[in-house]
């Protein structure tokens, strides 16, 4: 019995050592890129400071690989949101740290009777490199001012948000678009000519 005991403990080191081997053997998991983080400056955005708050937190709870923030001081701001007289207008991304995004929420969307919530929600997406979709339903963000002015949803839907973490799945080291494209939205059932 002792022989047998002194058997098995001889084995032991040796069987843990294989174990041990087999499971350094497998690789690492690969690591995962680091978060995207999006400052913003809200000193312009006047009235629509609540819905820029609201728009944001919306967006931030919808998608993983991207986060906004508010900027440390106004000129260090990737984009800004300012308060304007005439319709929504936004510069189409994705805009990466150290860009120049520009949301102007216009008044003449609200005058018409479109919720501001939505609408800058709506803006903040294209910053984030989602175009429009004027014929989707009021639960897709991106339909902006096709669903009418009873849709007051601010939220992304699941493809959406999908779309989103996908353009920033790279990281901030993602290939930047070397053109700026601004998107005019009229929030009406009138086209503007020349509008996008």
């Amino acid at each position: 019995m002792i022989k047998r005991i002194a058997a098995l403990a001889a084995l032991l080191p040796a069987v843990l050592g294989t174990t041990v081997g087999v499971a350094s053997a497998h690789p690492a998991p690969h690591a995962t890129p680091a978060v995207v983080t999006l400052t913003y400056d809200a000193s312009n955005a006047g009235q629509w400071a609540g819905a820029v708050q609201q728009a944001v937190q919306n967006w931030n709870d919808a998608v993983h690989n991207v986060r906004l923030e508010p900027a440390s001081s106004p000129g260090s701001a990737d984009y800004v949101y300012e308060a304007t007289s005439g319709w929504p207008q936004t510069t189409l991304g994705p805009i990466f740290p150290g860009g120049s995004g520009d949301v102007q929420l216009g008044q003449q969307a609200v005058d018409e009777g479109y919720d501001a919530t939505r609408i800058t929600a709506h803006e903040t997406g294209h910053i984030l490199g989602l175009p429009d979709d004027y014929s989707g339903p009021c639960s897709e963000l991106m339909s902006g001012h096709g669903p009418g002015t009873s849709c007051t949803n601010a939220k992304p839907d699941a493809a959406e948000a999908a779309q989103v973490d996908k353009n920033y799945a790279a990281g901030a080291s993602a290939m930047r678009p070397h053109h700026r494209q601004v998107v005019i939205d009229v929030w009406s059932g009138r086209m503007l000519t020349g509008s996008h």
